[in-house]
């Protein structure tokens, strides 16, 4: 009883804990501006189906995508088995889907658990070492500091114990299984009698061995590792929602409200179009008085996170620091300073920072920082190719590029801090039509050579 309510009280905080932070994220996401995703259902959801839950934009690294397979699938699969571990630790039973599904059935698919808890084990082995001393060059740079790179290394050793403790606490359970019925009653532990055991436990069998004989110390291992085992998925759920690992659960979101639209097309901004509409429309008086019920302009471009949309915002907390899309920046590979990854992380990091300022002090907070200056440097934005390398590369479908350019539009429209050649061009634009510094009247004169021929 003692153990049931300490359980219920730990998966009750759990829960508080876990809403709380999800409403968080959530609060900071609609930061941002309004932007209608709608429709397109189907072909959303493959999209989603495709990359979040196939792993498609990952088979270009054959080795991290057969490894990251094998801990995606074999994590989600394990469990499964929480909910066994639920109902066990709510009423106090032990291995209550024995009942429920029969021998045969329920030992098979603990078999199988161990199996994939095995390559979990190994794959989480694997990737520890690689990050670690792979000496791999996406896993470095000036944005991976002291926090990321402990992140990931927090999540590769929790995945590891946790998987040896699900190993540990079957093998102690296969051996109190089999102890006589007897001896069972008589120490106190008679919920571990009664199980039809067939040595369906494939994997922890081989840690049997060193087991002891007592009943008791074997209660105690394997009630330890029980605990151990569930108490960490608790803290794993509740951690994850404070790292980079949270795309866990917003991959797949993120992936069904992807860009629909051809990678190069930039969109307009609405404010600019409609102003260019009624200029161009001989109704309209460019003379009339604004409407009273007529909403202040909006700024050009973006200067902080809340200028964002909300697409992007929920980007910046879908991005898992992989570096892929840096790997592949033509800029980044050049020496400059441009990272994608860093953009991503920066609005994420300034994100987080304005959305505990108006939680705290209410929606009209605001401090002297900025995403633009404070985070983000102008060097890093005009460094930008606009080749979407980035976006190609990412394998949860985040589009780093559209935050550069609306930080880049706000450079040009808002502060007029375009670089000097940007400015000669848009002055020869201005003054002539076109980006060369010619009248239109000589637009065409180079075909004169043409004609002498």
């Amino acid at each position: 009883m003692i153990s049931s309510i300490v359980f219920v009280i730990l998966l009750c905080t759990t829960a508080i804990i876990f809403i709380r932070r999800l409403r968080e994220i959530r609060f900071n996401i609609n930061l941002g501006r309004e932007l209608d995703l709608s429709g397109n259902f189907s072909e959303r959801f493959k999209i989603m189906a495709r990359v979040a839950l196939g792993q498609s934009k990952l088979v270009t690294k054959p080795v991290a995508f057969f490894m990251h397979v094998l801990i995606y699938v074999g994590f989600i699969i394990i469990n499964i088995e929480i909910i066994e571990i639920l109902l066990d630790g709510i009423f106090g039973t032990h291995r209550v889907l024995e009942g429920i599904l029969g021998s045969s059935v329920y030992y098979v698919f603990i078999g199988v658990f161990e199996i994939l808890a095995l390559m979990v084990l190994l794959a989480c082995v694997v990737f520890l070492i690689r990050r670690n001393i792979g000496n791999i060059r996406r896993f470095s740079g000036a944005e991976m500091t002291k926090w990321p790179t402990s992140d990931a290394n927090i999540i590769l050793v929790s995945e590891i114990l946790l998987m040896l403790a699900f190993l540990t606490m079957n093998a102690a359970d296969s051996v109190l299984l089999t102890a006589p019925t007897e001896l069972l009653i008589a120490n106190g532990h008679e919920h571990y009698s009664g199980f039809d055991f067939g040595g369906w436990f494939w994997i922890s069998a081989y840690l049997t061995g060193f087991m002891p004989n007592n009943v008791d110390t074997l209660y105690i291992i394997e009630r330890g590792c029980w605990w151990f085992h569930i108490v960490g998925v608790f803290a794993f759920s509740i951690y994850v929602l404070y790292s980079k690992h949270f795309h866990i659960f917003i991959a797949f979101p993120n992936t069904f409200y992807s860009r629909l639209k051809p990678s190069g097309e930039i969109a307009n901004l609405e404010a600019v179009k409609k102003e260019v509409e009624m200029m161009m429309d001989p109704a309209a008086d460019p003379y009339a008085a604004p409407l009273a019920d007529a909403l202040a302009p909006e700024r050009f471009g973006a200067k902080d996170v809340e200028d964002l949309s909300w697409k992007q915002l929920m980007d910046a907390y879908s991005c898992t620091e992989c570096g892929r899309c840096t790997s592949e920046c033509p800029a980044n590979q050049t020496g400059k300073l441009l990272s994608p990854r860093k953009i991503m992380m920066d609005t994420r990091d300034r994100l987080e920072e304005v959305g505990q300022m108006r939680r705290k002090e209410g929606a009209e907070a605001s401090d002297v920082r900025s995403l633009l200056g404070d985070f983000i440097t102008k060097e890093e934005l005009w460094a930008c190719t606009t080749c979407n390398a980035c976006v190609e590369a990412c394998p949860v479908n985040i589009n780093p590029l559209s935050i550069i350019v609306d930080l880049r539009r706000f450079l040009v429209m808002e502060e007029s801090a375009a670089p000097s050649e940007l400015n000669a061009m848009f002055t020869n634009i201005e003054n002539n039509g076109a980006p060369w510094q010619f009248t239109q009247a000589d637009r065409g004169n180079w075909t004169d050579e043409l004609k002498d021929k």
